[in-house]
Order: structure tokens, then sequence, then C-alpha cells
């Protein structure tokens, strides 16, 4: 099969209305993009962030025709004109095999490694985590992930309740479940990150315990991770604090380098903060629950 793309010059506002338009068009797939270099740090909770300018691909077959999609897209959008656009032909490939090339396995510290579920394990006796990736954020690639993969590592979590907050795919819950905790509880804001940890679990032979924030049970933890960002994390603070134990470990990430001073300061009311773990511009704090 061949295939064309659509290309459009968008906005924030207007980016979600064209997406949707187009899947309606008969889109094999619609990706958004930043169109200006625009950096998205801080989303609040909850929040799905879009760049300012914002630029719409938009997948078809080309047996669809061109015309026929632009005569389709003008009538969704209607009375909104089209924004500016180019066509482009894309080269016939085969497009999933090219997709599983670009992900290997990985390993983290000694004992973890993250595989996709087409490889075999580079070392069977390792701790080897099968998790494909998906819609839910989290396959062990962006530096967050790994600072907090390579902490797992190298902690003593057996026996001990683990707390993912922000658990996303669930690879922190898995690690921990894998490393021997006795209970581990994932919690995410969005229904679709649970169900993704949930599914991820259960490939991997492990119980996990899933929440919506407003769900979670008052069970302290032994060890709360949060791979989430610098905002939520200092608004989550007394939230956080209050499901650890005296002497709990706190993982946090998902900071940039110059947010840490300022972070590792708001949690040193309850913890006793550690110096920052860095990789490239993102670190990883830890601290111990005060006794």
């Amino acid at each position: 099969m061949t295939w064309v793309q659509f290309i459009f010059d968008s906005t924030r506002d207007l980016a979600p209305n064209l997406s949707d338009q187009l899947t309606e068009c008969g889109a094999s797939a619609v990706t958004l993009e930043d169109s200006a270099d625009q950096p998205l740090y801080e989303p609040g909770l909850g929040e799905t962030p879009l760049w300012q300018a914002t630029r719409v691909i938009a997948l078809f077959p080309a047996a669809q025709g061109q015309q026929q999609i632009e005569t389709m897209l003008a009538a969704f959008l209607a009375p909104e004109a089209v924004p500016n656009y180019r066509v482009e032909a894309i080269e016939d490939k085969d497009w999933e095999r090219e997709w599983m090339d670009n992900f290997h396995p990985i390993q983290f510290g000694d004992r973890l490694w993250i595989c996709p579920s087409w490889h075999t394990p580079p070392k069977p006796e390792a701790i080897n985590i099968m998790l494909d990736p998906g819609l839910a954020f989290g396959t062990g690639t962006h530096p967050t992930t790994a600072l907090c993969l390579n902490w797992l590592d190298q902690a003593d979590v057996k026996n001990k309740t683990v707390i993912d907050y922000g658990c996303g795919s669930g690879i922190l819950a898995i690690a921990a479940a894998l490393l021997g905790a006795k209970k581990v509880i994932g919690v995410d804001t969005d229904p679709n990150a649970l169900k993704a940890t949930q599914e991820n679990a259960i490939r991997n032979n492990v119980a996990i315990d899933t929440y919506l924030p407003k769900d979670c049970p008052a069970l302290p933890a032994d060890i709360l991770l949060a791979n989430i960002l610098a905002g939520p994390l200092t608004e989550l603070a007394p939230t956080l604090a209050a499901l650890t134990l005296p002497k709990a470990d706190l993982v946090l990430s998902g900071i940039l380098d110059v947010q840490a001073d300022d972070l590792s300061a708001h949690y040193a009311s309850w913890f006793d903060m550690q110096p920052v773990i860095q990789r490239e511009e993102w670190i990883r704090l830890d601290g111990y629950r005060h006794a």
C-alpha cells in the first residue's frame, strides 16, 4: 500500500478539532508535533498540553484520493477555513517492522532489563521486564525513567510496600514487584494508564493494585516513587508525605536540573533530602521520611 501525508500548520486551540476531523475523514494516523521548538515542561495534573504552533500530520492511503480528502475536510471544518497544508508522498515500507526495529532490550544497573515482547531477553537469568511501547508514558528510554530504574536496581525492595505515584505504563511498579516487593500500588490520574499498568503486570506475572488518586488507600509505603514533573510534585508533597512510613525511601524524578534546589527545599519539611543524581538535563531526588 502507498500513502500520502497531509501536513498542516495549526495552533494549540485549533489542532485538537483538526485532528478529530482528519480522523473522521479516514486518516490512518494523526500526529501532533511542535513546529516552533517550544518546550513543554510543566503540564498540570490531568492536562494534555500542546504547543502554541502545532503541526498536525495525517497519514492517508493514497488510494483514497487527495481531492476526496480535501472535499471531506472542508465540509467537516465548515464554516471554518482549512488551515494551510502541504501533501507529501510516503515511501511504502513495512511500518510495523520499522517501528519494532527501533526498540531493543535495555539494561539498567546490574539486574534489570526492559525487553520488548518480540525480543528474546539477552540475559534470561536477569530480572527482565517485558514491556512494549504504547500510549502510556514509560518504556525506560527517557532519562527520568532510567534514573528511577537505576535506583530500584540498587535498592533493597524485598518484602516492602511500594507505591508508584504517576505509574503510566507501570514500568517502575513492575520492576519493584519483580524485585520482591510484597505489595505494589500504582496510582495515576489517567484511567488508560491504570489499564496499561494492569495489562503489563499480567504480561510480567505480577500483581499490582491500581487506583485513581482519590481512591488510593491510606496505606503508608516503605518506598514511594513519583516520576512526574516538578510542578505536580510540588503540589503533591503533603499527599506523598502522608503515604510514607517513618524512614521510608522517597524517589522523585521528572525534574529539570534548574528545578532541583527549590523542589528539594520544599520536600525538606517531610524528608531528609539527598544530593541530586543527574542524567542529561534531568535529575532524580532521593530522600528519607523523617522518623
